[in-house]
C-alpha cells in the first residue's frame, strides 16, 4: 500500500471521532450562549443610570429593552438547536418551578394589566428554556457553573470599565452601579458576591489556581465593597461558610483556610470595628436601620392589602415587584403578593428540596458549589426578590440543582 493510500485510510478512520468532537464543541458553545442570553434577559435596563445620570453610551430605552426581551426567544431557539430531540432530564426542582408557571397562568384569569400577562408568558418561556438545557446538567466539567462565572465576569468588567471612564456616573449616589449598562448596585453586588464565592469554593476544592483566585477576589471584592450592599456581603459570607464546612473534614486546604480566616477576621474585628460599622451603617440613622431602609413600611402595606380567598391562595399575578411605586424587596412578601400562599409554599419547597438533595449528594466541589448558591439565595431572599419570577436568583437556584444531579452518562448530555 502506498504512503498516500495509508494516509487517506488513517484520515478516514480518524474523521468520525474528529467530527464528533467538533459537534460536541459546537453544542457546548451553543448551550453556553443560551445560558448567557438567559442572564442578559434578567438584567435590569433603564435609559439612565441608577442615580439618574446619563449612560456613557446613550442607549435608547426601546433598544435596550428590545435587547433584553429578544434574548429570551433567542436563548430558547439556541437551546432547541442543541437539543433537537427535546430530551429533558426528569428532576423535581424544575417540576416545582413549573408549578409556579401553572399558578401564574391561573392568576392571569383575573389579570387587569397587560404587564401581568406578559410576565407570565415570559416566565413560561424562561422555564421552558431551562428544561431544554437539562441534558447539560451533572457534567463533570461543571460547564454551566463555569459559564455563569464567565457571564458574571463580563458584567462586572463592564461595571469596572464604566467606573474608569466616568467615575461620577458610576458612583452617583455614593454606590457603584453600571454606567455602560444600567445595572443597579444591588444587582452589581449580587454578581460580585456570587463570583467571589464561587471562585473561593472552586479554590478550596482545588479546581482553581491561587493566582486566579487572588485576582478574582480582589476585583469582585472591590466591586462588592463599592456597592455598599450589606445583604450580598452577609449572604456571601454565609454561603462560603456552609460550603467550606461541607469540605472541612476531607480537605486540608479548607481547614487551613478556615484557621487563617478566623485569625484575620478576629484581628479585623478588633482593629477595624469602627470602619466596618461605618460601612455597614451607610450613613443611615437608627430609625432607617430599624426599618431596613423603609422596607418594613412597604411590607406592612403589602400584608394589609385586602384580599379575597382566591387572592390569598393565588395572589394578584406577576408584578414588577413593587407596591404603590415602592420596591417590596422581599422574596417571600413579593411572592405572597404575586402568587399567594401557594407560591410561597412552592418557593420554600424548592429551597428545602435543594438543601436535602445536597445533603445526600457525594462530598466534593459540585455539592459545595450548590450549597453556596442555595445558602446565598436563602439569606438574600429576606431583602431581595426573584424566586417566583425570571431572575438571576432563579438561575442560580437552577444552577445549584444542576450541580447535585448524578453525572450524565454521556459527557455531552445529548
Amino acid at each position: 500500500m502506498t504512503p498516500a493510500a495509508t494516509a487517506l485510510r488513517a484520515h478516514r478512520t480518524l474523521s468520525p471521532a474528529g467530527t464528533a468532537e467538533a459537534r460536541e464543541r459546537r453544542a457546548r458553545r451553543r448551550a453556553c450562549l443560551a445560558w448567557g442570553l438567559l442572564v442578559l434577559n434578567v438584567l435590569t435596563f433603564y435609559h439612565l443610570t441608577w442615580s439618574g445620570m446619563p449612560l456613557i453610551l446613550p442607549i435608547p430605552s426601546i433598544v435596550g429593552k428590545g435587547i433584553t426581551q429578544a434574548s429570551l426567544p433567542a436563548a430558547f431557539l439556541l437551546a432547541l438547536s442543541v437539543n433537537r430531540r427535546q430530551i429533558v432530564r426528569p428532576n423535581i426542582f424544575l417540576c416545582l418551578v413549573s408549578l409556579l408557571v401553572v399558578e401564574a397562568l391561573i392568576t392571569t384569569l383575573q389579570a387587569e394589566h397587560f404587564g401581568t400577562i406578559y410576565r407570565t408568558f415570559r416566565l413560561a418561556g424562561f422555564v421552558a428554556t431551562l428544561w431544554m438545557l437539562t441534558p447539560w446538567w451533572g457534567r463533570r466539567d461543571l460547564l454551566l457553573a463555569r459559564t455563569h462565572l464567565r457571564v458574571m465576569s463580563i458584567v462586572l468588567g463592564s461595571v469596572l470599565a464604566g467606573l474608569l471612564i466616568s467615575p461620577g456616573s458610576a458612583m452617583g449616589g455614593g454606590r457603584l452601579a453600571g454606567a455602560l449598562w444600567p445595572t443597579p448596585p444591588p444587582q452589581v453586588a449580587q454578581f460580585a458576591a456570587v463570583t467571589l464565592g464561587l471562585v473561593v469554593v472552586l479554590w478550596l476544592s482545588g479546581l482553581v489556581r491561587g493566582r486566579i483566585t487572588l485576582l478574582a477576589v480582589a476585583g469582585a471584592g472591590f466591586i462588592l465593597l463599592m456597592t455598599h450592599t450589606r445583604t450580598a456581603l452577609i449572604a456571601m459570607a454565609a454561603g462560603i461558610l456552609v460550603a467550606g464546612l461541607s469540605l472541612f473534614t476531607a480537605n486540608a486546604r479548607v481547614r487551613k483556610a478556615f484557621a487563617i480566616g478566623g485569625v484575620v477576621v478576629s484581628i479585623g474585628a478588633i482593629t477595624l470595628s469602627a470602619v466596618v460599622t461605618t460601612w455597614l451603617a451607610r450613613g443611615q440613622g437608627t430609625q432607617q436601620l430599624t426599618e431596613l431602609t423603609g422596607r418594613t413600611n412597604v411590607w406592612s402595606d403589602v400584608l394589609s392589602t385586602p384580599r379575597n380567598w382566591f387572592q390569598v391562595l393565588f395572589g394578584f399575578g406577576l408584578s414588577n415587584k413593587a407596591f404603590n411605586g415602592l420596591p417590596i424587596d422581599s422574596n417571600w412578601l413579593s411572592t405572597y403578593y404575586d402568587l399567594g400562599l401557594i407560591g410561597v409554599l412552592v418557593c420554600a419547597t424548592m429551597l428545602i428540596f435543594l438543601l436535602v438533595a445536597a445533603y445526600f449528594s457525594p462530598r466534593g466541589a459540585p455539592r459545595a458549589l450548590a450549597l453556596f448558591l442555595v445558602t446565598y439565595c436563602l439569606v438574600a431572599s429576606f431583602t431581595e426578590t426573584g424566586f417566583g419570577d425570571a431572575s438571576t436568583y432563579l438561575l442560580e437556584l437552577t444552577l445549584a440543582a444542576s450541580l447535585i444531579v448524578p453525572s450524565a452518562a454521556n459527557k455531552g448530555g445529548l
